[in-house]
């Protein structure tokens, strides 16, 4: 039977030629959206890796401008010594008074915890890096936080422990990495306690960074990212320690029933602290919102620009198997002159389209499955992509069948003697 389908939709390969190519480009939509589609959901079922409830962040935009804080510049690009005397006075100036905001957060009444953190999630600003160890390059996303941060935020620590006092006057910085970075660097091993940088020259040690705990993997762009390499440093607001990134950002742990007239209050305390600052405060839940949105605009866009383009091609693949069947009348008569059923000849109009589609198919899955192999998007699973092609394979020939429906039901319907009208 397969073999006869097969003759026939070769037979008329000239009128079957456009056709496939319909059906193809539709095979190559379908993929794009339901990868989409798998993906987003493949990533939203996995942990997070932090909390979002109860929790606010609270932007600080520092006045880093002109006075003691300036810096002088010879003509060689580097700073004159006592233009660095004057940055590290002006850092430490940030530092005290960043620690004086979180206590001030601290004696609200209804503030459970409050850490100070570079990057928060949800914020749309990234900080990425690479290392190299053992010889291999890594790529991660990297923030930092205060020794305070994996409470305020609801961050579990699988392995090792957070930063702490024991971490003061180390000649390394403390570092936490999550569970993917920690299984790629160190495969089948425990990472706590290792250097990531061990091919720094010893007299950098204090540079270095060492491992002292493991997280869950943390998605600070939200549910619909992909996982990543993350890697979390210890910022210090000790007069003594230079931080290598500022606190630009406070997290607020809340506590139960606090309503939305805390941000004012918030707000008040800090800029009664910092006057010459500027604070942005919103809870995590309505970034995560925002976010949410900006994730899907692009997927709400393919999706109806893909859904017209299907409904066209559905319009014209039905369009063309009717005409089909129009010219085909004189054959379909004879056919059932000899004792077709009307059963037979709708099985061998639906199969022709089932066949032209397995074929068109099939060149998709060849293109289709190019991606994974060349990992030409290294974020997507090949899991994503089996899923994505046989849910495409099956909407696009429960599509085609559709379209196949009702003009095999009209060539059914031909009567033996409509066949003399071609004669």
């Amino acid at each position: 039977m397969i073999r006869h389908l097969l003759k026939l939709v070769w037979n008329r390969k000239r009128a079957n030629l456009l056709v496939a190519v319909e059906i193809l480009l539709s095979f190559m939509v379908l993929t794009a959206v339901i990868t989409l589609v798998v993906f987003y959901a493949d990533n939203y079922r996995r942990p997070l890796g932090f909390e979002v409830d109860r929790i606010w962040t609270i932007g600080i935009e520092m006045n880093e401008g002109g006075g003691p804080g300036s810096v002088t510049v010879q003509s060689d690009g580097s700073a004159t010594a006592p233009a660095a005397d004057e940055e590290r006075m002006r850092r430490r100036a940030q530092r005290e008074l960043v620690q004086q905001l979180l206590l001030a957060m601290r004696d609200l009444p209804d503030v459970q915890d409050a850490a100070g953190a570079a990057i928060v999630p949800y914020g749309g600003n990234t900080w990425s890096s690479d290392i190299q160890v053992g010889g291999r390059r890594y790529r991660y996303g990297a923030s930092a936080g205060t020794d305070e941060l994996a409470q305020a935020m609801g961050i579990r620590v699988t392995r090792g422990r957070w930063f702490t006092a024991e971490d003061d006057g180390a000649a390394w910085r403390p570092v936490v990495i999550n569970e993917r970075l920690a299984n790629e660097m160190f495969p089948g091993k425990d990472p706590v306690g290792r250097y990531l940088d061990e091919e720094r020259p010893d007299e950098q040690t204090s540079l270095r960074m060492r491992v002292v705990g493991v997280i869950q993997d943390f998605r600070k762009d939200g549910e619909y990212s992909a996982a990543e390499n993350f890697l979390l440093s210890r910022l210090t607001l000790d007069d003594a320690t230079e931080t290598v990134e500022p606190v630009r950002e406070l997290v607020i742990r809340v506590k139960p029933g606090t309503t939305a007239a805390f941000e004012e209050r918030a707000v008040a305390r800090l800029r009664a602290a910092a006057p010459d600052w500027t604070f942005q405060a919103a809870p995590l839940a309505t970034s995560r919102e925002t976010a949410l949105r900006v994730w899907l605009a692009p997927l709400s866009a393919i999706g109806i620009v893909a859904a017209f383009l299907l409904l066209m091609v559905a319009m014209g693949l039905t369009g063309v198997l009717w005409l089909h069947v129009t010219q085909r009348t004189k054959e379909i008569g004879l056919r059932r002159a000899k004792g077709a059923t009307i059963v037979r000849i709708r099985r061998q109009l639906v199969g022709e389209v089932f066949v032209l589609t397995a074929l068109a198919a099939a060149v998709g899955v060849l293109v289709v499955i190019q991606f994974p192999i060349l990992q030409v998007f290294d974020v997507v699973s090949p899991t994503v992509y089996a899923i994505s092609i046989s849910a495409s394979l099956m909407l696009l020939f429960l599509l085609t069948g559709a379209c196949a429906w009702g003009p095999g039901r009209v060539a059914s319907a031909i009567e033996p003697a409509e066949a003399l009208r071609y004669e």
